[in-house]
Order: C-alpha cells, then sequence, then structure tokens
C-alpha cells in the first residue's frame, strides 16, 4: 500500500503542479491585456500566497480531523473551478479572482506532505517528501513548455491544417483561454486520481482533541503557543525555528524570480529565452536530485547534515550571482543554489512532520506551507525593489537573510 499510495500522490501533484505551471508565466502578458501596471502584476502573484498563508493551516487541521483524502478531493476540484474562471476572464477583476479562489483552495501539497508523513517511517521520510519537491521540478519544466505550445501561432496554424480552422480562429482570438482550460483538465485528471485510486490514512473515527477540531490562524499567539508544544515521535523542540527556516528558505528562492531576470538582461544581455533555459535547468536539477538522489543520501548522511549542507550551498549559491560573467558562470551559481535547495527542501519537511505528533501533522504541515506562501509573496516584491539600488544588492541581501537557516541547521546538528 506504502509504495502504490506514494506513487499515486506523486502523480497527483505532479499533474496539478503541471497546471500550475502553465498558468504561471502567463500571468503577466494576460494581466497586460487589461492594462495591469507592474505592480498589478506582482499583486496578482502576491494575493495567490496570501490566500495559501491564511487557508493552508485551515486545511491542514481540516485534514486531521476528517481525513487527507476529502481535502485532496476538494483543493484538486477547487483548482478546476480556479482555472476555468482564468480561462473565461475578460476583466482583471475576474483574473484577481481566479488568482484567489486558487489560493484559498490551494490545500493540495502540505495534504500531500501530510499524506506521506503517514505513510512513510522516520528513515523514509526525506525520500517521500522528496517526490514532492520533484514533482515541482516536473510541473515547473513541462507546465511553462506546454504553455509555450499552447499559444504559439505554429500550433495554431497546426490546428487549422487539420481542418479545426474554427477552433484555430477561436484560440487566436481567445489567446489565453485555451491554457487555462488545458491546466483545469489536468486538475481534474488529478480529482478523479483522488477519487479512484488514494486511500485514506487517518482514522477519522479516533476522538480528537479540542485543539485538533479548533481551527487555527497564523495570526494567533494561541496557536503559536500550540505550535511550541507539539510532541512528535522525534521532538526536539525545534518546530518553530524550522517552520521559520521553511519560511526563509522559500523567501530566498522566490527573490531570485523578479531579480535574476533583470540581471540576466542588464548585465549579461540575455534573452527572455536565455532566462528559460536557465529556469529548465534549474528545474533539472530538482527532478534528479528530489527524486533520484535523496533516498541514496539520507541512507548514507543523516537530514540533519544535509539540511545544514544544502543551506549552506543555498546561501553561497546566491551570494555569488552577482559575479556571473557569463552564462556558464552564471550557470554554476544558480546550479549551486539549486542543488542547495534541492537537499533542504525534502529534509526540512521531513524534520518538520517529525516534531509534531500524530493528531497535528496536517496542521503543522499546512502551517509551513504557508508561510512558505508567504515567503513567496514577499520575495519577488523585495528582490525587484533592491535591484533598482543597485544589480547585485538583491542577491547578496537575500543571502545574508537565509544564511539564518545555518544557524537553524547547526544548531538542530549539535542538539542531533
Amino acid at each position: 500500500m506504502k509504495k502504490s499510495a506514494l506513487a499515486t500522490v506523486f502523480l497527483v501533484v505532479v499533474i496539478d503542479l503541471m497546471g500550475f505551471g502553465i498558468v504561471l508565466p502567463l500571468l503577466p502578458f494576460y494581466a497586460q491585456e487589461f492594462k495591469a501596471s507592474a505592480v498589478t502584476i506582482g499583486l496578482l502573484y502576491s494575493v495567490y500566497s496570501f490566500m495559501q498563508l491564511i487557508f493552508s493551516p485551515i486545511w491542514g487541521s481540516l485534514s486531521d480531523r476528517i481525513g487527507r483524502r476529502p481535502i485532496m478531493l476538494i483543493s484538486t476540484f477547487g483548482a478546476v473551478i480556479a482555472y476555468i474562471i482564468f480561462g473565461l476572464a475578460e476583466t482583471l477583476f475576474v483574473l484577481f479572482l481566479s488568482r484567489i479562489v486558487a489560493g484559498i483552495m490551494g490545500g493540495n501539497i502540505s495534504t500531500a506532505q501530510a499524506y506521506i508523513a503517514d505513510v512513510t517511517t522516520t528513515a523514509d521520510r526525506a525520500k517521500g517528501m522528496g517526490l514532492i519537491g520533484a514533482a515541482f521540478g516536473i510541473g515547473f519544466v513541462v507546465g511553462p513548455a506546454t504553455a509555450t505550445l499552447l499559444i504559439h501561432d505554429s500550433f495554431h496554424n497546426f490546428v487549422a491544417g487539420i481542418g479545426m480552422t474554427e477552433f484555430a480562429d477561436w484560440m487566436r482570438a481567445n489567446k489565453y483561454a485555451l491554457p487555462g482550460f488545458f491546466a483545469a483538465f489536468l486538475s481534474f485528471c488529478s480529482f478523479l486520481m483522488v477519487w479512484f485510486r488514494l486511500e485514506e490514512t487517518v482514522d477519522t473515527s479516533k476522538e480528537r482533541s479540542s485543539e485538533t477540531v479548533r481551527r487555527p490562524s497564523v495570526f494567533s499567539p494561541t496557536f503559536w503557543r500550540r505550535l511550541s508544544m507539539q510532541k512528535g515521535q522525534n521532538a526536539r523542540g525545534f518546530l518553530i525555528p524550522l517552520v521559520i527556516g521553511f519560511f526563509l528558505l522559500s523567501f530566498g528562492e522566490s527573490s531570485l524570480y523578479s531579480a535574476f531576470p533583470l540581471f540576466a538582461e542588464a548585465e549579461l544581455s540575455m534573452s527572455a529565452a536565455d532566462v528559460g533555459i536557465q529556469f529548465f535547468y534549474i528545474g533539472i536539477i530538482v527532478v534528479i536530485v528530489q527524486g533520484f538522489l535523496i533516498k541514496p543520501l539520507t541512507n548514507r548522511f543523516s537530514e540533519e547534515s544535509l539540511f545544514m549542507t544544502g543551506n549552506i550551498m543555498m546561501v553561497i549559491g546566491l551570494g555569488m550571482i552577482p559575479l556571473a560573467t557569463s552564462m556558464l558562470s552564471l550557470a554554476l551559481y544558480l546550479g549551486l543554489m539549486a542543488l542547495g535547495k534541492s537537499l533542504n527542501t525534502p529534509t526540512i519537511t521531513s524534520l518538520i512532520s517529525q516534531e509534531a505528533d500524530e493528531e497535528h501533522v496536517g496542521a503543522v504541515m499546512g502551517t509551513a506551507q504557508g508561510l512558505s506562501g508567504l515567503g513567496r509573496m514577499i520575495g519577488p516584491t523585495w528582490g525587484g525593489a533592491l535591484f533598482a539600488i543597485y544589480y547585485g544588492v538583491p542577491f547578496v541581501a537575500t543571502a545574508l537573510v537565509v544564511a539564518v537557516t545555518i544557524w537553524i541547521g547547526w544548531s538542530l546538528l549539535k542538539k542531533s
């Protein structure tokens, strides 16, 4: 059951993230159709992450109470609705609505992480969490490539050439509708896989404490006090530092989204296609490390040491980006950063799940994912604002902030 369950969760998340990867790169161009400013485009990205910050802990807590499967069904079907709204958008307001619905219903990843924690042993936990990272990598490689294909004139001409002229004309007139509808179709496939293939792992007949039933809020001091009292099987009192570290790592990675393309264009004269190749390269590294290498690495080294090593590599890679003088040297520094992120993401999610007690795994993973969303909300704005000061500032400043995770890793390593 364990292997089949992991395979099903992996496929569900991969298919869902392919849809996410299709829509994400099209947002700025779609918004410009409605005369949106740069600030407004940034808000389109931020509103999704803000909704995740609020709702991911709620979905996680509910998954502890009513089961993982119902929450994954709700979130995947919610994604279907969000992408249909995206495809039908004819005003900026409706486009914002699609991102708000997607953010509210974005409980899939944190619930999938909680599901993996349910079906894996402590020794295999990092490998299981690595599957989520590999799914992200595949989604961000295949998704944007699919989006490019669906909006390209050559595809429209091909469709017209096989006798579907009216459909080709519709695609040209509604350039971003088909990618939205195709993303909705992919999420519906995820919904069907959860419905027919995924077994429940939570014993819903078991009586839960009143704290489990109560919905948490990340803005509540009571919630953070409850979080600090978690007593998991291998808990060492590091849950809050680890959750903060998860936020910092997501913040550091997302700051790259705005600053890196600006740096690549201004300092290295790279085109949009060149930047896309670099992101593709990062995705490949993530897939290889988290999909294939994390298991043998965790067999040989402790999760704490891999987490610490990943943090060091990520900080060094980030800080050295401004020193790049060519695409080759840039690829070297980005590769170092991506390798570090590929090591610290599955290990930190595994360590967080081990700190949580059995009744609160979903709530804790939801909280971690929500704060990760907050990091992704702040990061792009931070990176763009600092780039306006000087091209090297966003990378060095972000590296210094992310360096806090090295201290967290070192403290955890000493305690273990």
